[in-house]
């Protein structure tokens, strides 16, 4: 984080994995890369100063990132442009702006510093503010409805499913009975005080399972990422390439069985026998795993720690058939 002139904090953010993401794109044909979370442009900017051959068309859903963006990627002229748009819009906006395919999608799935930093924006436990969380504030639903109006049961669900937390039925019942809550740092010592002095005293702060699942649930993430990435592959021109980085585990099971089934076509048939089901594959997997960023990385970006990159290569069209079967020359 970073400080203006006027000492406010400043919209600046330093992506992750940023030299394999620029070089799994530098094969893509030229055309138009998506990045469909472009944040405060980080990861795009790299992407159109090591490519000419690229544009890039950026989404977010968060006002202060396309301001932020707008600034970074002003030296790119025509070769960028932004829109206010959630990811899982890709399609439409591809309509919109009368692109057929395109050369690439990113996705970069974290939540980013300056939002993690700036108090008023309610995504951390380290700062004092309000229980917002919103990446579009412009919708309805913040932390503090979640906080303050689901019962202990659907809490308990948030808090588990969306944090991987094993105390969440605990953590549940203790926001509850500590009603109301009003402000970031209220809410990250009542989640505290309910998780076990012994479970306290290990890793990373005890708060930070409970706000990754309350933001997960404010902004639907998980919901908008399965179509996301099947409107992200059917865009892609052949040879194109969809890269996503995940943070969370729910993240990551999403992206990894998305990506099997284009690979795969759908494939039902047993692995160990030809497939007799008619499925036909899409992409290729370009790595069976994922990356992971290195120590050094860590070591500078903390936040850096949970990030997982897959990526997939659309394929080329299949040679057309003769009668027999047989491909015909070109």
């Amino acid at each position: 984080m970073v400080e203006d002139e006027a000492g406010e904090p400043s919209f600046d953010h330093e992506p992750v994995l940023v030299r394999q993401i620029a070089e799994l794109f530098a094969p893509v044909p030229p055309g138009v890369v998506i990045d469909g979370t472009v944040g405060a442009g980080g990861h795009a900017r790299v992407l159109l100063d090591s490519h000419p051959h690229l544009e890039i068309l950026g989404l977010d859903r968060d006002d202060e990132a396309l301001e932020a963006a707008t600034t970074v990627l002003a030296p790119f002229g025509p070769r960028a442009r932004l829109r206010h748009a959630r990811f899982d819009r890709l399609s439409e906006v591809m309509r919109e702006e009368g692109i057929d395919t395109v050369s690439g999608v990113l996705l970069d799935l974290g939540v980013s510093s300056p939002q993690l930093d700036r108090a008023e924006r309610g995504f951390s436990y380290r700062y004092d503010g309000p229980i917002d969380m919103r990446m579009d504030r412009s919708q309805a639903l913040s932390a503090a409805t979640v906080v303050g109006e689901y019962d202990e049961d659907q809490l308990t669900e948030v808090i588990a499913n969306y944090g991987d937390e094993r105390f969440a039925r605990r953590i549940a019942r203790a926001i509850v009975a500590a009603r109301p809550l009003r402000t970031t740092t209220e809410l990250a010592e009542v989640v505290r005080g309910a998780i076990p002095a012994a479970a306290r005293r290990r890793g990373p702060h005890p708060a930070r399972r409970t706000f990754q699942a309350l933001r997960i649930e404010v902004n639907d993430e998980l919901r908008d990422l399965q179509p996301a990435l099947e409107q992200a592959v059917d865009a892609l021109a052949p040879l194109g390439r969809c890269v996503v980085l995940a943070y969370h585990s729910g993240e990551d099971r999403i992206v990894k069985a998305a990506f099997r089934d284009a690979a795969t076509g759908g494939c039902v048939c047993p692995p160990d026998l030809p497939c007799s089901c008619g499925a036909e594959p899409k992409v290729r997997l370009l790595k069976r795993g994922a990356w992971k960023p290195q120590a050094e990385e860590i070591a500078r970006n903390p936040r850096a720690e949970s990030a997982r990159l897959r990526a997939v290569e659309k394929l080329e069209p299949a040679a057309p058939s003769d009668s027999s079967g047989m491909e015909t020359a070109p």
